[in-house]
């Protein structure tokens, strides 16, 4: 059967609460282990469970399966680990192991896997590295630079996320954010900051050694303040990302940051379309901005939610530049929940599944979320431009009002993976140092998308509320690197990263 074909049965299967049948004899079940978090668990959402189902991990970031079942986690700081799994299917998950593939200090979020499982592929703040991979031992080979000179001046964000495209084999893309909140090395297209760039990793076209990410490969998409998370849709092959805006923001002098900017799921088109204007486009930043927040907001003209707007209107990037020169988001989420991935349900692509990292400087905490964005049949978000419920929660924290008071109180999702029957959908999460599983088990809640019942929201706890308002393109550069619902979820967390470092460690 075609693979895609056989993807979007399981998919559907799954999504309809119908397990797909296996002619495989299976084992007795194991007795499983149950863990208890150290913290209220998160809540869940009509139809789903969740359960704990290890603990221990350190700072995990970006997830993969490789092609024997075993999870490849970046340890954030130390490295990559590989975890074999005992699965007794459902729920009934735990740790087996736990080894060291990759000992490197530098490893801090991005990772890939080639699609015959043999080549890895991992990031630091400074260069990409393509290592031979053996999943049946989980060891690799000497690294070879693929690509380099991406450390930001001063610091600043420090990951670099990693896609390989499926529907463009050879392309690895790579993206890289600011070096500050408001970061005017982004307005100078030749820095390499605030970019997502592709690179051709095929053997001839790296033989020249290492590419320089700001000039070679092709421009996939600039003024990207920080996105961190990239993501292919399986039927289309279009790319998208979401991105972490900026802090601390005033509109005409008056401090506007509690409710925005919002954070933007953004269109790229496809790797191949080079006389797609969105191909290379300029997304707005460091001077536009998504507005999430109507309400009282300083002369707001026309402005809708997800316009992009200037912080002065005044210039030559005003909101008039903003609106005719810049690329605005498909969707618009509610400023600083820190959406870090993005990953489509394998087959059909109906769902795009966010984590949502949540925020440190808002009054009233948001985000610290699994979410999913549903999309039509062709490809696209099923909400519109302006809506300010495209996200359906799936798994939150009880009192979000705690969560950026109090060190380790809430589960905080960054990576996503799909296991290799797409049937399980585990979720890493760089606070508590745990891994839960989510089953769907029922019918979900119908209508909108929106909190959780049962969630405390910063209002109902007493801390300050929550807004309850309603709510031309730069080519694609030709340089060197350029060719033409049984659902299950896993998070896995790890401990709390230091809080003068929240900002910019997205």
């Amino acid at each position: 059967m075609n693979p895609l074909i056989k993807g979007a049965a399981a998919a559907a299967l799954l999504l309809s609460g119908v397990k797909a049948q296996d002619t495989t004899t299976a084992p007795a079940p194991s007795a499983c282990t149950t863990l208890t978090p150290a913290y209220s668990p998160p809540v869940v959402a009509k139809g789903w469970k969740a359960q704990l189902i290890a603990t221990g991990l350190t700072r995990p970031r970006s997830i993969k399966f490789d092609s024997n079942g075993g999870l490849l986690v970046v340890e954030q700081g130390v490295g990559l680990t590989h975890l074999t799994l005992d699965d007794s299917g459902g729920t009934c998950v735990s740790v087996k192991s736990n080894i060291s593939v990759i000992a490197d200090a530098k490893l801090n979020h991005g990772l890939e896997l080639s699609e015959d499982g043999k080549t890895l592929y991992v990031s630091s703040f400074e260069s990409v590295d393509r290592y031979d991979y053996d999943p049946e031992t989980a060891t690799v080979g000497e690294p070879t630079r693929l690509v380099s000179n991406m450390t930001n001046p001063g610091g600043g964000h420090s990951t670099r996320t990693l896609l390989l495209s499926k529907s463009q084999p050879d392309l690895l893309v790579v993206s890289r954010g600011s070096a500050e909140n408001i970061d005017p090395l982004a307005s100078d297209l030749s820095s390499g900051v605030s970019h997502i760039r592709a690179f051709n990793i095929s053997d001839a076209a790296t033989s020249e050694g290492p590419y320089n990410y700001p000039t070679d490969g092709l421009l996939v998409g600039w003024g990207l303040r920080n996105s961190v998370g990239v993501g292919e849709h399986p039927v289309t092959g279009t790319i998208w990302s979401v991105e972490n805006s900026a802090d601390n923001i005033a509109r005409l002098g008056q401090d506007v940051h509690e409710d925005n900017p919002g954070e933007e799921l953004n269109y790229h088109g496809l790797l191949n379309d080079t006389s797609s204007p969105l191909l290379g486009a300029n997304y707005g930043y460091p001077s536009c901005f998504a507005l999430w927040n109507t309400t009282d907001f300083p002369s707001q003209g026309d402005l809708a939610v997800g316009s992009h707007f200037s912080l002065d209107d005044e210039g030559a990037a005003n909101d008039a530049y903003c609106a005719e020169s810049t690329t605005p988001p498909r969707i618009t989420f509610r400023a600083h929940t820190a959406p870090l991935d993005i990953k489509f349900l394998p087959g059909d692509g109906s769902r795009a599944f966010i984590s949502f990292h949540g925020s440190w400087n808002r009054d009233g905490p948001a985000g610290y979320k699994l979410a999913y964005v549903p999309f039509s049949p062709a490809g696209e978000p099923e909400d519109a431009s302006d809506s300010r419920d495209a996200a359906h929660d799936i798994l939150t924290a009880p009192d979000v009002a705690r969560c950026a008071t109090v060190a380790g109180a809430c589960l905080r999702p960054v990576g996503l993976a799909f296991d290799a029957a797409a049937q399980r959908l585990f979720v890493s999460s760089d606070a508590t140092g745990e891994i839960w599983v989510v089953l769907k088990d029922g019918e979900e809640e119908e209508g909108e998308g929106g909190e959780i019942e049962g969630r405390q929201t910063p209002t109902e706890t007493g801390a300050p509320a929550e807004s309850t308002s309603s709510a031309a393109a730069m080519p694609g550069m030709a340089h060197r690197g350029v060719s033409s619902e049984g659902w299950v979820v896993v998070a896995v967390t790890a401990l709390m990263m230091a809080a003068g470092g929240l900002g910019f460690m997205a």
